[in-house]
């Protein structure tokens, strides 16, 4: 297993994190993930031979957040 932080902008509210921890919690390989949201910070643990960085990335940017 993987963990990565993540520094994401535009969150900002509960239903943010719950698009976030929703979108990435779905892709397979992804053990555990959790918004810091007051730090906009993103914690994923994930199989990264099931899954890739860039994956869990474009579900964030799918959601309209930018990661950085």
């Amino acid at each position: 297993m993987e963990q990565v932080t993540l520094h994401v902008s535009g969150m900002s509210c509960g239903h943010c994190v719950k698009a976030v921890e929703g979108s990435v919690g779905e892709l397979q390989g992804v053990k555990k993930v959790a918004v810091k949201l007051d730090k906009g910070l993103v914690d994923v643990e994930f199989d990264a031979n099931v899954v890739s960085l860039s994956k869990i990335k474009e579900a964030i940017d799918d959601q309209g957040y930018d990661v950085e």
